[in-house]
């Protein structure tokens, strides 16, 4: 269950990260609105205070969540900006989730 609960907390974190890069980058590049980059400040405290919340070391948090990042990416790619992932993307992202489980699912012994 402690594995579904991090996956879970990853996966919301990643989106609040995704989205406080976001709107910056719809204020710089697309002429929106600066205002935008008040919800986005907003966003990545969240993202920070989200990844805070891991019971494990900080280096193995950040590790491990960079798979989840990924494949949120791969999703934003396709749901957000129109873009279908190629299967190469597919499978760099599964390849992500492997070494994540890798780094979470290891034992925590003596090294």
């Amino acid at each position: 269950m402690e594995l579904v609960r991090t996956a879970l907390l990853f996966m919301l974190t990643a989106a609040a990260e995704i989205v406080g890069c976001y709107l910056p980058y719809l204020w710089l590049r697309q002429g929106r609105s600066a205002w935008l980059l008040a919800p986005a400040a907003i966003s990545l405290a969240l993202f920070a205070w989200l990844l805070s919340l891991h019971p494990t070391a900080s280096g193995r948090v950040y590790a491990a969540y960079g798979g989840v990042y990924i494949c949120m990416a791969m999703g934003w790619l396709w749901l957000v900006d129109g873009v279908r992932p190629t299967a190469w993307d597919v499978a760099g992202g599964l390849a992500a989730l492997a070494g994540m489980f890798i780094i979470m699912a290891g034992p925590r012994g003596a090294a």
